[in-house]
C-alpha cells in the first residue's frame, strides 16, 4: 500500500527574522549619526567602535549604553558631588554707595563744613576721612569721646550696608618715637583698630566686616610741606568698599575688576 507523506508546514513568520536585522542595524546607523554629529569626538569613536563591537559579539543595547555613561541599572538623576569638594566661593554682596554718600552729605553737613571730615566717592567704594584733630589728641591712639555722636551717623549709615568696611590709619611726614609709638607705623595702625573697636563695641557692627590698615605716611591726601597739609593728612579713612574695592581683599573670589564708575 501506497504511503502519503503529509506536506511540510510552510513558515509564515520567518520574515521577523529579517525585519529585527534590519531595525538592528537602522538603530547602529542612528547612533553613529548621533556621535558623527557629537562635540566630543573621543566619545564620537568610542560609541563607533562600541558599535561595530557589539554588532560582532551581540551586545548591542549594553554597549551603547556603557559608551553613553549609563547602565541598564542606573537612574536619571544627577550626580552627588564629592563629598570633600571644595564649595565655590560666593562674592559678598555690595550695594549702591551713591545713595549712601547723598545721606552722609546730609548728615554730616556741619561736620564737613568745620573740616572734621571728608568725603568722596572713588572706584574702590565710599572713603569718609576723619580728620585727626576732631577725633584724637595729638599722638595718641584713643578716639576722643566728642566724636561719638558724629560716628553715630556714620555707624548708623554703615549698619543699613552689606557691604565690607577697610579702616585705613594714616599719618604726616613728621616721624614719631615716644613711649607709646617707635613709628609712624605703630601710631597709623594702632589709630585704625581703636576706631574698629569703637564702632564694634559702641555701635555694634560686626568685626567681621571690617579690616584695618596702616599706611603711616606714604598715602598723603595733601602737601606734607604746610601745617594745614600735614593736619589733613594726619587722619582715618572708613572705606565702604565698592565691588571693585573688594577685589584687593584677601580671602574674596577672583574675578575681573568691573567696567565704568564704582558701586
Amino acid at each position: 500500500m501506497k504511503r502519503h507523506h503529509a506536506a511540510a508546514h510552510e513558515n509564515h513568520e520567518r520574515w521577523l527574522v529579517s525585519y529585527a536585522d534590519f531595525i538592528t542595524l537602522l538603530f547602529a546607523f542612528f547612533v553613529v549619526m548621533f556621535a558623527t554629529a557629537h562635540q566630543d569626538k573621543n566619545k564620537a569613536r568610542q560609541v563607533s567602535e562600541a558599535v561595530r563591537n557589539a554588532l560582532e559579539r551581540g551586545q548591542l543595547s549594553n554597549a551603547i549604553s556603557v559608551v553613553l555613561g549609563r547602565t541598564k541599572h542606573d537612574t536619571k538623576a544627577p550626580a552627588k558631588p564629592a563629598a570633600d569638594a571644595a564649595p565655590t566661593p560666593v562674592a559678598p554682596p555690595v550695594a549702591d554707595l551713591k545713595q549712601s554718600l547723598a545721606t552722609l552729605q546730609q548728615e554730616l553737613a556741619m561736620e564737613l563744613k568745620a573740616g572734621k571730615v571728608q568725603l568722596r566717592l572713588e572706584g574702590r567704594g565710599l572713603v569718609i576721612s576723619l580728620r585727626e584733630a576732631a577725633f584724637f589728641a595729638s599722638g595718641d591712639d584713643s578716639v576722643a569721646p566728642r566724636s561719638f555722636p558724629t560716628l553715630a551717623k556714620i555707624a548708623a549709615v554703615i549698619s543699613r550696608l552689606p557691604n565690607q568696611v577697610r579702616l585705613e590709619g594714616h599719618s604726616d611726614s613728621v616721624p614719631i618715637h615716644n613711649s607709646r609709638f617707635r613709628s609712624n607705623w605703630e601710631l597709623s595702625a594702632a589709630r585704625a583698630i581703636a576706631m574698629l573697636d569703637v564702632l564694634a563695641e559702641r555701635y555694634a557692627i560686626p568685626p567681621g566686616r571690617m579690616a584695618v590698615a596702616g599706611y603711616a605716611e606714604n598715602a598723603p591726601s595733601d602737601s606734607n610741606a604746610t601745617p594745614e597739609g600735614r593736619a589733613h593728612n594726619r587722619r582715618v579713612d572708613v572705606v565702604l568698599l565698592s565691588a571693585e574695592g573688594l577685589l584687593s581683599e584677601p580671602g574674596r573670589p577672583p574675578g575681573p575688576a568691573p567696567q565704568g564708575k564704582s558701586q
